[in-house]
């Protein structure tokens, strides 16, 4: 009887572990892709917001767990244990996505007719070079512009080594150099060099490439010269701000003194000359809180005080509020996202005829703060000599904006609008095309329904050659502000605690418009099957 029971339990045993073995691959298969599912979308949003791969499994996972054993339970809470969340692991995981990201990118660029670079270079808190490249291209009949590379330098910051970069990331990838119709840099002479720079060396292999020098660096330099009054205005304010915020217990003390004179503002603002919008606002918090700061540096026996007892001075100071408030205005204006070179010429172009306009005034209108300051101070005091560098200065800036911005786009008016302006630079054929381009009622609401380079891009296979000729004008990119927006966040990720970290799959996470497949990239993993 014993035996009977023995036996009978052996089957039974065999059967179980039959049915088990049966199943057990694809719950384990399942468990392992949800797994790998699981800490992808956690690698994912980690990349996204920049945060140290450690944080996975030293923050999020225990905060995870603690919930789930408060509001389910620990069998909850335990499940969890079996995401791998290690720093290696989320590691692997971005880097795994932004590969993904990066394949889609190339193969959209590559698919496009015409693509435009834009790149910068700047140095991390390691003390490395990095090069920041951005490509813009035609995806979908719509222009899209995506971060394409962050590569070190590993040496030396020269045209030729930058150039040898970017060959590089070129030719690894299968981009076509003749299909590159636009690269915009800054200024700087690795860039600019006639001979070794590299906008020089990227035309001798891209005969389609044109240069931009970018518009908003280009803006900061033509308003960077003034005359001497206005200069030595600027020099004796900085020297009264850093003398109040480099010194920690100054700037504790103007703090409390702004408490107990009820000021809007309890700290001035520091002046850098690498932040394009520093000056017009450090002065006009200087200019806001010009009381408090003569009292404070009556107290410490400064000599700077007699600043703020001159009523010229104080003139002075607050044109030059007045005038950087314009120039901030329209540098924020050339700053952004999906710009052209068309739409930021008409922005600095407006801005030169103010200059003359303002030039050409008698009175202080367009300047409010000048204006009150002197309808303030009445007519006990004489003016004319501060009118007068005014004058000179908008002159000056006049001549500078004049030189900075040579360009004339007239001629591309047709480009701007073709329901409006004609085109005779153009040849016979390409006129024709516009001309039944006008006649064609339907295109006019599109015109006024989209954005000019989708309008254009839509277009490219009823009227090619007009076309061809608009998307050269509206690809290249007009200034580098994605860069600079990419260097912010790059000082983000590469802290002092992370001054060894290789950061592009970060940063591509982090800026790239493309969305990983996390789905195919968790079916390529293979699955871990029962041991």
């Amino acid at each position: 009887m014993l035996a009977l029971k023995i036996n009978q339990l052996n089957i039974l045993k065999e059967s179980l572990m039959a049915s088990i073995s049966n199943r057990q691959p694809f719950q384990c298969t399942a468990l392992c892709l949800n797994s790998v599912w699981r800490h992808r979308i956690v690698a994912k949003r980690i990349g996204k917001l920049g945060k140290p791969h450690t944080i996975a499994e030293t923050l999020i996972l225990p905060a995870a767990q603690d919930m789930c054993r408060i509001m389910i339970g620990d069998s909850a809470a335990a499940k969890l244990g079996a995401v791998p969340l290690s720093n290696d692991t989320v590691a692997r995981r971005i880097v795994d996505m932004s590969n993904d990201i990066r394949k889609q990118l190339i193969e959209f660029v590559k698919k496009s007719p015409y693509y435009a670079l834009q790149l910068d270079e700047s140095t991390d808190i390691a003390g490395q070079a990095q090069l920041l490249t951005y490509v813009r291209y035609l995806r979908d009949k719509v222009i899209e512009e995506d971060v394409l590379f962050c590569r070190p330098l590993q040496s030396h910051t020269t045209g030729e080594a930058i150039f040898n970069v970017l060959e590089i990331f070129i030719r690894e990838n299968g981009l076509a150099w003749d299909r590159c119709v636009g690269l915009c840099t800054d200024g700087a002479q690795a860039m600019t060099g006639r001979e070794r720079g590299l906008a020089a060396r990227v035309q001798q292999v891209a005969p389609l490439v044109k240069w931009t020098h970018s518009m908003v660096h280009r803006e900061a330099l033509a308003a960077k010269k003034m005359p001497v009054l206005f200069d030595s205005v600027l020099n004796q304010s900085v020297k009264m701000i850093n003398l109040i915020k480099s010194r920690p217990l100054n700037s504790r003390l103007f703090g409390v003194l702004c408490q107990e004179m009820g000021s809007g503002h309890e700290q001035l603002l520091l002046h850098t000359e690498v932040r394009w919008l520093s000056r017009g606002r450090v002065l006009q918090r200087l200019y806001e809180l010009r009381e408090e700061v003569k009292w404070f540096l009556t107290e410490i026996r400064s000599d700077l005080v007699k600043h703020l007892d001159d009523t010229m001075w104080l003139a002075s100071l607050s044109y030059l509020v007045d005038i950087f408030d314009r120039l901030n205005g329209l540098n924020l204006s050339l700053q952004g996202r999906e710009t052209h070179i068309l739409l930021l010429a008409d922005k600095v172009h407006a801005f030169t005829q103010k200059l003359d306009l303002w030039h050409g005034r008698g009175n202080c209108d367009m300047f409010p703060s000048l204006a009150d300051f002197i309808a303030d101070a009445g007519t006990s005091h004489d003016f004319s000599s501060l009118f007068q560098s005014a004058s000179e200065h908008l002159s000056a800036m006049s001549k500078q904006f004049a030189t900075y911005f040579k360009e004339d786009y007239r001629s591309f008016a047709w480009v701007r609008d073709p329901f409006v302006c004609t085109a005779n630079e153009l040849s016979i054929d390409m006129q024709e095309q516009l001309i039944e381009l006008k006649s064609d009622s339907r295109l006019k609401e599109l015109f006024s329904s989209c954005p000019l380079s989708s309008f254009w891009a839509a277009l490219m296979q009823e009227y090619p050659e007009l076309c061809d000729v608009a998307l050269k004008i509206l690809l290249p990119f007009a200034s580098t502000y994605l860069c600079e927006a990419g260097f912010s966040k790059m000082t983000a990720l590469k802290t002092k605690y992370r001054n060894h970290a290789q950061i592009e799959d970060d940063l591509r996470l982090c800026l790239s418009n493309i969305e990983p497949r996390i789905e195919d990239l968790s079916k390529a993993k293979q699955a871990q099957v029962s041991h």
